[in-house]
């Protein structure tokens, strides 16, 4: 294991712990005792969606690729489930890794696979962010401090920036430029092929608008999933707040300093609802079911993971 897995692992734990600790475990196991399994059912049902428009999304991304060398889709479908499965255990962009390798083994071009990744994650952060601020508008001013409205603006400069190499040659120069002064020969190739495969897009923009409405999608089922978890643990929030919200935690677990957000999903949950008055306890509860419910989703990979135990990569089949 390494110094820095180890860390990650430390750090969800401690604050998962410490935050169990100050929310009063005794109430948190109450608050969960009583939860009604029918909402619970039906965000778990939810999931399906959420999954299914995630893969969707990436097949459309896929068109970029080379006829000749796109994989058969349930080979693509294989390496995209296997690797939210893996992700479970991995930090956020853990997984990422793990599907563009997954992909090159099939013999899509490296640099393609990591740009067709790469869009798909700056796309979903996007979603999140064009998401939480309608969730804002529709929550009222009374939650949108400068904190909030740093972190959205911050999260909307990241997915511009990638949007300009794709659609701006000036901005692709610059990338490649910067590229150019990486340390060692086979980083800067890497890196340089990276910006010309992530241009490709430029020529695939209604698949691109197509792909951001998913993801828009997307989070919008994952607010309503958090609110039928939310009345499943009797809590009084409106669904405002949980639009309001949900994204701004979502953004945070995908910092990758934690494995699987667990932990920073804790402390987001409990600092973010207690705004709305939600008591530590509950959130705390909503929190964990939050999380738990991810790795249901991610279970199916898991089946086909065990079935392909021995291969060359997670996704790819003996």
């Amino acid at each position: 294991m390494t110094a820095g897995r180890l860390a990650r692992i430390l750090v969800a734990a401690g604050l998962f712990l410490f935050l169990l600790w100050r929310a009063n475990p005794a109430a948190v196991l109450a608050a969960a005792r009583g939860a009604n399994l029918a909402w619970i059912a039906a965000a778990a049902g939810l999931v399906l969606f959420d999954r299914a428009l995630m893969a969707y999304r990436w097949l459309v991304l896929l068109r970029a690729v080379e006829p000749r060398q796109r994989p058969p889709l349930a080979a693509v479908l294989r390496v995209f489930f296997v690797s939210t499965f893996v992700g479970t255990f991995l930090p956020s962009v853990g997984g990422d890794v793990v599907r563009a390798y997954s992909l090159s083994c099939y013999g899509v071009d490296a640099a393609q696979s990591a740009a067709s990744v790469a869009i798909d994650r700056v796309l979903g952060v996007a979603s999140i962010a064009i998401v939480g601020v309608a969730g804002l508008a529709l929550a009222g001013a009374r939650f949108a401090d400068r904190g909030v409205a740093a972190t959205l603006a911050v999260s909307l400069a990241v997915c511009a920036a990638g949007a300009l190499v794709v659609f701006s040659e000036r901005a692709a120069g610059l990338a490649r430029h910067a590229a150019r002064r990486l340390p060692g020969a086979r980083v800067r190739h890497a890196a340089e092929s990276l910006v010309d495969a992530t241009r490709r897009y430029a020529r695939h923009r209604g698949g691109l608008a197509n792909v951001l409405a998913g993801s828009a999608g997307v989070q919008l089922l994952r607010i309503v999933q958090a609110y039928c978890l939310g009345r499943a643990l009797d809590i009084a929030a409106p669904f405002s707040v949980y639009a309001a919200f949900v994204p701004l935690i979502l953004l945070i677990m995908l910092l990758p300093i934690t494995i699987n957000g667990l932990g920073t999903s804790q402390l987001a949950f409990v600092w973010f609802f207690g705004q709305a008055g939600v008591p530590q306890p509950a959130a705390f509860a909503l929190s964990v079911l939050f999380v738990a419910l991810g790795v249901v989703g991610n279970l199916p990979g898991g089946l086909l993971y065990a079935t392909s135990a021995g291969a060359a990569s997670p996704g790819r089949p003996k």
